[in-house]
């Protein structure tokens, strides 16, 4: 297809298509002329990947530019990929460290963690009791002991067993949110989906909770 036919079918303005051809982006197509080119399905979908994660994840160019560079190398591994996209793993790992080196870092951030993270034994006490596979870097790890610790802070008795029945809710509605990626084998198209889904998805499931709250209230309380 030409670039008219490649922005209509993705939804990005064709001056938008050739700053991503521009920043490596987005692959060139297939030169026609000296200043023409034809493009492909897979540009398509790379595109609409490219504008959810900068309309919708709200990285920057450089950051998709990385984020995607690391994404193509686990193009085979649908988890990877996921990850990636979703926020879940990093971009890139942390650099080896030697074996003194690593062993005091090990040391200092076990210290650190037990003096000001009391929240992250939790948060792994509980991924243990659910018996998820969840990357030692995944930031909503870091969110879950954050929320124990200002809990108990201001007085309130919640520990990570009070967070059980949620993570049963979670686990039934990620593998709902998985089942509406079978119906595509395409790593680039699943990677969109999921991180529309994920991302726009969560204000209306945080109004829904407010909604059905509102309502056992009622059922509770009301006159």
């Amino acid at each position: 297809m030409r670039i008219s036919e490649l922005s209509r079918r993705s939804g990005v303005p064709i001056t938008t298509i050739k700053h991503y051809l521009r920043e490596g982006l987005l692959p060139p197509g297939r030169a026609t002329a000296a200043t023409q080119a034809e493009y492909e399905e897979s540009h398509v979908r790379r595109l609409r990947l490219i504008r959810a994660l900068i309309g919708v994840r709200g990285l920057s160019v450089n950051a998709t530019r990385e984020l995607l560079s690391a994404a193509s190398e686990h193009e085979a591994d649908t988890h990877q990929v996921l990850g990636l996209v979703l926020g879940a793993r990093p971009v890139t790992e942390p650099e080896p460290e030697s074996e003194s080196a690593s062993a005091s870092a090990s040391e200092s951030e076990s210290e650190s963690d037990e003096d000001d993270r009391p929240g992250i034994a939790d948060a792994d006490a509980l991924l243990t009791e659910m018996g998820w596979q969840v990357s030692e870097h995944a930031p909503a790890k870091s969110v879950i002991a954050e929320t124990l610790e200002t809990l108990r802070s201001l007085g309130v008795d919640y520990d990570w067993r009070s967070l059980l029945p949620y993570a049963t809710l979670a686990e039934r509605t990620a593998a709902h949110d998985l089942d509406q990626l079978d119906d595509t084998t395409d790593p680039l198209e699943q990677a969109e989906r999921a991180l529309l889904l994920t991302v726009l998805l969560e204000p209306a499931l945080l109004a829904l909770r407010r909604l059905a709250q509102e309502d056992e209230s009622a059922k509770r309380y009301g006159g």
